[in-house]
C-alpha cells in the first residue's frame, strides 16, 4: 500500500510542474490622463505628512470636538458600512474558492456489504482527481477574484468616506442654521428696540402710527425667520444620527457656531491623486479583474485535464490473516474537450475583452473626474474667500447705516422707511455672508474628501499569490 501511495502522490506533485503560462493577457495598467499642474495652485502649499492625528481621520483638520465625536461613529455603525464591508469578506472568500481548484480532491469511501450468509465485503477506498491547471485558468480565476477583492476594500473605504464626508457637510449646513438662528436672534432684538423707538416717537405725537406697525411687521417676519431655521438643523441633525447608525431620537448635538474660517489644506501634486482616491484605485482593480476574466474566457478554447486515482482494500473483515484483505489501485489520465458550442466561447472572449475596454474608459473618466473636483473645490475656496472679504465689509458700512438712519429718526430729520430699508439691507448682507462661510466651509470638506481624505492605495489587501509565494500575474 504504502508503495502505490508514494508513486500515486509523486505523480499528483510532478505533473502540475509541466504547466503552462497561464493563457490569456498580463495586466498592464493604462495611462491615465494626468495634469503637471492643478490650475488653481497658485497660493496652495504641497502636501505634507500630518503625524498629529491617525491617518484617514481628516476631519480632525477642523479642531472641532463635536466634529471628532460624530464621525469616529461612522464607520462603526452606519449600515451601509457594514453591507460593503460584508461583501469584501464575501470576495475575499471567493479568492479561497477560486484557490481551490489549485488542488486535488481526495474523497474517502468506505462500505460493507453482505450478499449470502457467510459472505461479507469490506471495501474501504480514497480517491482522489485533479484537474490540472495546465492552461492557468485556475490562476486567472484566482487573480481576478483577488482583484475583485481590492475592487471591493476600495469599494468599503470610498464609501467610508463618503458617509463621513455626507456627516460632516451635514454638519456644516447644522451649524449654519445655527448661526443663521444666532444672527436672527440678534435681528429680533434689533427690530424689538427700533420697535420701542417707533413707539415712543408716536406716542410724543413725532411720528405715525404707520411706523408702528411697519416696525411690528418687520419684527414678526424676522421672529418666523428665526424659527423657520429649526427645520434644517432638525433634518440636518437627523440626517447625522442616520449616518452613525443611530435613530435621530438617539442624538441631540448642542447648539454651536459656523466657523468664521477654513482649515489650512496641504494639496498634493496631480500625480498622488491617483493613489490617495480610492475610487480611483477601484476603478483600477476593476480593469485588472476584467483583464484576468479575459484568461478565464480564453481557457474555454482549452481541453480540461483531470488526473484521477484510487487506492484501497476490499475483502472479509472476518477474516483474522491479512492475506483476506486485497489490495486494489487504480489511475488514470483523462481529457475534456468541447468540439462545438455555436460560438459561445468565441463569444464569451469578445464579452470579457469589452468589458475590459469598458473598465479602462471609466478608469480614465474617474481620474478626469476626480481632477475636476479637486479643480472646483480650489476656485470655490479662493473665490468664496474673496467674496467674504468684501462682505465683511458690506455688513460693516450696512450696521453703520441703520445707526445713522435711527438716529436721524430719533431726530425727525428722517422718515421710518428709511430706517427699514437699512435694517433690510443689513440684514441680507449678514445673512449672504453666513452662507459664503458656509459654502466655502462645504468647499474644504468636499476639497479635502476630493484629495482622498488621507487613504491611500497601500491600505488595500496584499496582492494574491500563488501557493509557492509568487504574485499572480
Amino acid at each position: 500500500m504504502y508503495r502505490w501511495a508514494s508513486r500515486f502522490g509523486a505523480l499528483l506533485v510532478l505533473l502540475p510542474l509541466v504547466g503552462c503560462e497561464a493563457v490569456g493577457p498580463d495586466y498592464i495598467q493604462p495611462a491615465a490622463i494626468v495634469p503637471q499642474q492643478y490650475k488653481e495652485m497658485k497660493g496652495w502649499k504641497i502636501g505634507s505628512p500630518c503625524d498629529d492625528f491617525a491617518k484617514g481621520e481628516w476631519w480632525k483638520l477642523f479642531g472641532d470636538r463635536e466634529l471628532d465625536r460624530l464621525e469616529v461613529q461612522v464607520s462603526v455603525s452606519n449600515q451601509t458600512l457594514k453591507a460593503d464591508e460584508a461583501n469584501y469578506r464575501e470576495a475575499v472568500a471567493l479568492i479561497a474558492e477560486a484557490r481551490a481548484g489549485l488542488f486535488p480532491t481526495v474523497n474517502f469511501n468506505p462500505s460493507f456489504t453482505r450478499s449470502s450468509p457467510g459472505t461479507d465485503l469490506l471495501v474501504s477506498e480514497v480517491t482522489g482527481s485533479w484537474t490540472l491547471d495546465i492552461w492557468g485558468k485556475v490562476r486567472r480565476a484566482i487573480e481576478q477574484q483577488g482583484a475583485a477583492a481590492q475592487v471591493s476594500a476600495a469599494i468599503l473605504a470610498n464609501a467610508t468616506l463618503s458617509a463621513q464626508s455626507a456627516l460632516a457637510l451635514a454638519y456644516v449646513q447644522l451649524r449654519e442654521a445655527d448661526s443663521l438662528h444666532d444672527l436672527l436672534a440678534d435681528t429680533v432684538k434689533q427690530y424689538q428696540r427700533s420697535l420701542e423707538i417707533t413707539q415712543n416717537q408716536y406716542n410724543a405725537g413725532t411720528s405715525a402710527k404707520s411706523d408702528v406697525i411697519t416696525a411690528q411687521a418687520q419684527l414678526l417676519a424676522a421672529q418666523a425667520q428665526e424659527i423657520n431655521t429649526g427645520v434644517a438643523r432638525g433634518q440636518n441633525e437627523h440626517a447625522i444620527a442616520v449616518l452613525m447608525g443611530k435613530p435621530p431620537s438617539e442624538l441631540s448635538i448642542p447648539h454651536g457656531a459656523l466657523a468664521t474660517e477654513i482649515p489650512g489644506i496641504p494639496v498634493n501634486v496631480p500625480s498622488t491623486l491617483l493613489e490617495r482616491r480610492p475610487d480611483i484605485a477601484a476603478a483600477e482593480r476593476t480593469m485588472k479583474q476584467e483583464n484576468a476574466a479575459i484568461g478565464v474566457a480564453i481557457g474555454g478554447y482549452y481541453p480540461d485535464i483531470t488526473l484521477s486515482g484510487a487506492f484501497g482494500y476490499s475483502g472479509n473483515p472476518f477474516v483474522r490473516q491479512i492475506a483476506g484483505m486485497n489490495p486494489v489501485w487504480s489511475y488514470g489520465l483523462s481529457a475534456a474537450q468541447t468540439l462545438f458550442n455555436g460560438g459561445l466561447t468565441e463569444a464569451q472572449v469578445e464579452a470579457a475583452r469589452a468589458a475590459y475596454e469598458s473598465s479602462v474608459a471609466t478608469y480614465r473618466q474617474t481620474v478626469l473626474t476626480a481632477f475636476q473636483q479637486v479643480e472646483d473645490n480650489l476656485v470655490a475656496i479662493r473665490v468664496y474667500g474673496a467674496e467674504a472679504k468684501v462682505q465683511v465689509e458690506a455688513v460693516k458700512s450696512a450696521q453703520q447705516a441703520v445707526q445713522i438712519a435711527l438716529n436721524e429718526y430719533r431726530a425727525g430729520t428722517q422718515n421710518f422707511t428709511t430706517v427699514v430699508t437699512a435694517e433690510a439691507t443689513a440684514l441680507v448682507d449678514e445673512e449672504s455672508l453666513l452662507a459664503t462661510r458656509a459654502e466655502r466651509m462645504t468647499a474644504a470638506v468636499s476639497l479635502i474628501v476630493a484629495l482622498g481624505g488621507g487613504w491611500n492605495e497601500s491600505k488595500l489587501p496584499e496582492p494574491i499569490r500563488e501557493p509557492d509565494g509568487t504574485p499572480t500575474p
